[in-house]
């Protein structure tokens, strides 16, 4: 019996010894992949758990790279659309307090709503099945009144019938805002932290109002393909109105947080301590396709789908073009991985969460490091290289991001840089000659190229170009190039 219970301890021990190499192996193999992209410019703030226990919460790179603030788990991010997770729970709050119901119509809140759009019910506000356009409001920080946004909320033309199909449009989140400030009779920042972040003892969290050093907001960062290097976009709290009037933006985005305080969000969902496990369930529900191969679900505030182990993914990521934050939850496995980040590289960038998913699921899976911005690589060997080496930027991009240059507008879009700077053929009329190469079916391609040989009075090519742009299919070159045949 003595040797029975020793054999057994014994065993105990070796599995919790494994168990712990184990995980320990993963934290570093995760922190390697980012360790080695910040010399790429890679900067975010990463937090993993597994089974209730955080497994890494690390920052990397610069939050503020000119005072030389680095990130770290209590940097305060832009956390995009992930906002539309609590602006539906906030919803369901007043659901559970018996103010509304998901099946009310708007017409109910807004008296000024037309025939059209009067029926429309809160339930596809939520899953953006309203039929409203993702054109409908302005710019996120532009100034505009509740009664702005609203006049062109309900002046706008539907998309498709309410109910019918699924368009994602940020306008349906704002108008959500609009319902809760009415319904509550307080502000919608008011409500969420009275109502989600203090119970959830989310003290880093919140929409314009802030009550910490601004110190721990992270900068936003993007290349600049005109001045050819990074610049500092600054904080959102610098872009949103000083006043009321930021009705472009609430609701469905713009909330700041931190990975810590997002982990204790998760937390509090799982436990019921914001919400009941009956609204968790209905917010957790796959109501709607987000797309036509039913990959992807939309539920209230968040996205439903299945991995390739058939377990349940709830997740939703969110961008205002400079920062991205991906907010993933493994719910059978009870995995959990937030990522923000506050400069842009490429797609790589917006992976990261998914990379980390892959490496905890799967041994032998090692994500590659993140690569530099595209823009940034091209120009920097242009800086050093003549335009006769152009042909050798596909091999060099395809070495540095382990894939073949398939977006034809890269090339496109640093010609029309260069083009601006450069009154003799050089590197602008090499990178749409180089373009053509490579996708000689895009008529806009041929037609970019023939407006660089017509800047350096080079007619007769010009005239070959655009005679292929109209033959690939751009009607907007049969102008210009009738213009051209007349003068010959």
């Amino acid at each position: 019996m003595v040797k029975a219970v020793i054999y057994s301890l014994i065993t105990f021990l070796t599995f919790d010894s494994f168990a712990q190499n184990t995980n320990q192996e993963l934290i570093d193999k995760i922190d390697t992949y980012l360790e080695s992209s910040v010399k790429n410019g890679f900067s975010g703030v990463v937090l993993v758990a597994k089974q209730g226990e955080v497994m890494l919460s690390e920052g990397y790179g610069w939050a503020d790279r000119k005072n030389k603030i680095p990130n770290s788990p209590s940097t305060v991010f832009n956390i995009g659309s992930v906002t539309k997770q609590f602006t539906a729970s906030a919803i369901l709050k007043l659901v559970e307090q018996g103010k509304i119901k998901t099946s009310d119509e708007i017409g109910i809140y807004f008296n000024q709503a037309p025939e059209d759009k009067r029926e429309i019910t809160i339930h596809q506000l939520l899953t953006h099945t309203s039929g409203i356009s993702n054109r409908t409001g302005g710019f996120r920080y532009d100034e505009a009144s509740k009664e702005q946004f609203l006049k062109e909320f309900f002046e706008s033309e539907l998309q498709s019938q309410p109910g019918t199909r699924h368009h994602y449009a940020n306008a349906n989140y704002i108008l959500l805002s609009a319902i809760i400030e009415s319904v509550s009779g307080q502000t919608y920042a008011s409500f969420l932290n009275e109502n989600l972040f203090v119970p959830a003892q989310m003290k880093s969290t919140g929409y314009k109002r802030i009550n910490f050093s601004t110190e721990r907001l992270a900068h936003g960062y993007y290349y600049n393909r005109d001045k050819e290097q990074w610049e500092d976009w600054g904080t959102t709290q610098q872009h949103l109105p000083y006043t009321d009037k930021h009705w472009y933006s609430i609701g469905k985005g713009d909330i700041h947080s931190t990975v810590e305080d997002l982990y204790k969000w998760h937390l509090a969902l799982e436990n019921n301590a914001v919400l009941t496990s009956n609204s968790r369930e209905t917010q957790e529900t796959p109501y709607v396709a987000e797309d036509d191969h039913m990959t992807s679900y939309y539920g209230y505030g968040w996205a439903i789908s299945e991995s390739n182990r058939d377990t349940k993914i709830v997740a939703h990521n969110g961008s205002n073009g400079l920062y991205f934050a991906d907010f993933v939850r493994f719910i059978d496995n009870d995995v959990v991985i937030i990522y923000i980040t506050n400069a842009f590289l490429g797609p790589e960038s917006e992976n990261v969460a998914r990379e980390i998913g892959k490496m905890i699921f799967d041994p032998n899976y090692t994500a590659t490091t993140i690569p530099r911005n595209i823009y940034e690589l091209v120009q920097e060997f242009m800086k050093t290289n003549p335009p006769t080496e152009a042909e050798k930027l596909p091999d060099i991009i395809k070495k540095e991001l382990n894939h073949e240059l398939t977006d034809h507008a890269i090339f496109n879009r640093l010609g029309y840089s260069r083009l601006k700077k450069e009154d003799e053929p050089g590197w602008a009329l090499e990178l749409f000659k180089l373009n053509v190469q490579l996708f000689p079916e895009d008529g806009n391609l041929w037609d970019s190229l023939g407006e660089a040989y017509l800047k350096y009075d080079h007619k007769e090519e010009a005239i070959k170009c655009y005679a292929k742009a109209v033959e690939s299919g751009s009607e907007s070159s049969v102008k210009t190039l009738n213009e051209l045949l007349k003068k010959e």
